[in-house]
This record gives structure tokens, C-alpha cells and sequence, in this order.
């Protein structure tokens, strides 16, 4: 049974279009204070004084979060970067100079850290998200997601089916495209040199080769677009999106099976934690696959969106969504 304790607010040259897709990342509804002030009444602002306080807020939209030993970071829009050292530890909020829209942040091999900006900006800290420098990213294309491989090199990927990679910690860059005009909207790469990415209209590629070579496998039936991707292993993987859609590949990505859920919420991200995956999604969803079965966990009623988690130290699962939250899932 699972307990939950809320933390703060409960390969050819790269073509040049853009993908006709609309940008999957969701804002969602963020609960604001209504402030009245009558003929008479003074207008009280204490309360929006003691928000401005507090290290997370109820107008945070926080995106991303990451965990490794003694860190835990998040990100989110306008430049948000929260860190502490670990479950019991304070957040510790910072604002990003230019207050780009970080949509996806990563732990490299070297214990580097990368966040992605919206705004074809890379930012990197190398010091345990104390301090980052901004990195341009040399392309027109909207990037969704990145990641850091076992070799230390990073990749984003997004319109135009765009695979940008860096060998050398963002210093140079290297601009690839699947030929597609489609958004990518995932990359993960496996320890075995595996590595996948998914995005609009079904598309799925893989690179044996650790992203030297890519090679366009069969499409997702029924045009799915996958707004978060999963792989276990070379094999087995999972992609969630709208209608509370899960499917599942057992041939490295060759076919897909639908697997039932018991929700029709829109599913914005998938986690492995604890042995078991977590799909995160709209109005508060939460599921966890048990026995080859997806089930909806008992979690508070949230109206906001999920769309990413990580494991914690002390085995919990950190969820982060829109309007500032941040919950903890205890998976034991």
C-alpha cells in the first residue's frame, strides 16, 4: 500500500521546418489568489507576501525533477530551479537569469547536471545546481527532451524529428533529423548501447550503436503520439499519451499492444521506480503497473497535471506536476 506525504503545495543533414505538431508539454489550471477590496476595506496583501516567501509556490509549474545521492533537484517555468540535499533537507529556491522555461533536467555520468530551456538553451551546473551557465543550442528547431548517455555526451530532440548531440559538454553541437517532419517528444538511451527516441505520428527510431546510427522502425498504430517514453530493455518498453493510453513492445519496438488503464486522463509521463512503473498524468492520475496490470493509486484529489518522478534515497518516489506540486509516494 502505498502512503503519500505532500511536500510543498499538495541521419541526414537537419532539415530547417518545424513539425505541425502542437507542443505537448501542458500548463494545466493554476489555482491563483482572488484579492477583493472593497470602497472602504484595505487591500490586504499579506497573504501573497507569505507566498513570495515560501521556497515553492501555488504558481510554480514545475516540470522535471531528477534525484542521485545527496541531491534532488526540479525545474520548472520562468527559470525555477529548486534543490536540496535530500528528502528531509529544505528546498532551496533559485530564478535562472532570463527566466527560461526549463522543461527537462538530467544527472550525467560525471554528476554533471543539465537542464533544457524551451528557448534552444541548455544550462549546465556543475556544482550540485548551485550555479548554471546557459549554453546556446544552434538550431531553430523546439527541442522537448534530453538526456545524457553512459558515455558523458548530451542529445536533445525535438521538431522536425531533430537529434542535436555534444561530445564535449555543449561546447560544439551536432544537428541530425530523422527526415520527418514530426515531433520528437522522448530519448532514452539503455546501458547496452540501446538507445530510443519516439515522437509524433507514432514514430519510433533506435540506435544500436549509441546514437551514431539511428534507423526508423515500423510506426506506432493509429498515429499515437507518445507524449513520454519507457525502456526497460533493448526489448521491452512502454509508451503513454492521450485517453489514458499505455501500450507495450516485447520485440524492441517492432509491434505494439495496447494495455488497458483505468482512466481516460491525457498521460504525460512514465518512471520506473521501486521495480514497478509509475504513468503520470492529468487532474492528479496516478498509476502503477502491478502484475502486468495498471491501477490508479490512492493519492489526494489534485486538479493539476503529473509529468515526471524519480526515486528517492529513502525509496520514496518524488512526483513533481502544475501549481507547485511536489509529492512524495512511499512504493515500499
Amino acid at each position: 500500500m502505498m502512503r503519500l506525504k505532500t511536500e510543498q503545495t499538495a541521419v541526414q543533414p537537419a532539415g530547417t521546418r518545424h513539425s505541425r505538431s502542437s507542443f505537448p508539454f501542458r500548463l494545466g489550471i493554476v489555482p491563483g489568489l482572488i484579492l477583493l477590496a472593497g470602497c472602504e476595506a484595505p487591500l490586504n496583501l499579506s497573504g501573497v507576501e507569505q507566498q513570495l516567501q515560501e521556497p515553492v509556490r501555488r504558481t510554480d509549474q514545475i516540470q522535471a525533477v531528477v534525484t542521485a545521492p545527496g541531491l534532488e533537484v526540479a525545474v520548472g517555468s520562468n527559470g525555477l530551479v529548486l534543490h536540496r540535499d535530500n528528502s528531509d533537507s529544505p528546498w532551496q529556491r533559485q530564478v535562472l537569469d532570463s527566466q527560461p522555461n526549463l522543461i527537462d533536467v538530467e544527472i550525467c555520468p560525471d554528476s554533471t547536471l543539465i537542464a533544457l530551456g524551451f528557448e534552444q538553451q541548455l544550462w549546465r551546473s556543475d556544482d550540485k545546481a548551485l550555479s548554471w551557465r546557459p549554453i546556446d543550442l544552434p538550431t531553430p528547431e523546439n527541442l522537448l527532451d534530453i538526456a545524457c548517455a553512459p558515455d558523458g555526451s548530451y542529445w536533445a530532440v525535438g521538431s522536425f524529428s531533430t537529434l542535436l548531440s555534444s561530445h564535449d559538454r555543449g561546447d560544439t553541437w551536432e544537428e541530425n533529423s530523422l527526415g520527418e517532419d514530426a515531433m520528437l517528444s522522448s530519448i532514452q538511451f539503455l546501458a547496452d548501447s540501446t538507445a530510443y527516441v519516439t515522437g509524433e505520428f507514432g514514430i519510433v527510431a533506435r540506435s544500436d550503436d549509441a546514437g551514431r546510427n539511428w534507423a526508423l522502425l515500423d510506426y506506432i498504430p493509429n498515429d499515437f503520439y507518445p507524449q513520454a517514453a519507457h525502456f526497460t530493455t533493448r526489448w521491452r518498453g512502454w509508451v503513454v499519451g492521450l485517453d489514458g493510453m499505455v501500450l507495450q513492445t516485447e520485440d524492441a519496438g517492432m509491434s505494439w499492444q495496447v494495455e488497458p488503464t483505468p482512466v481516460a486522463a491525457p498521460l504525460y509521463g512514465i518512471v520506473e521506480a521501486g521495480g514497478e512503473l509509475v504513468a503520470l498524468g492529468e487532474n492528479g492520475t496516478v498509476l502503477s503497473r502491478r502484475k502486468g496490470q495498471w491501477q490508479s493509486l490512492d493519492v489526494p484529489v489534485i486538479p493539476v497535471w503529473l509529468r515526471d518522478a524519480a526515486q528517492q534515497e529513502n525509496g520514496q518516489l518524488l512526483i513533481s506536476g502544475g501549481a507547485g506540486t511536489l509529492l512524495s509516494l512511499d512504493i515500499q
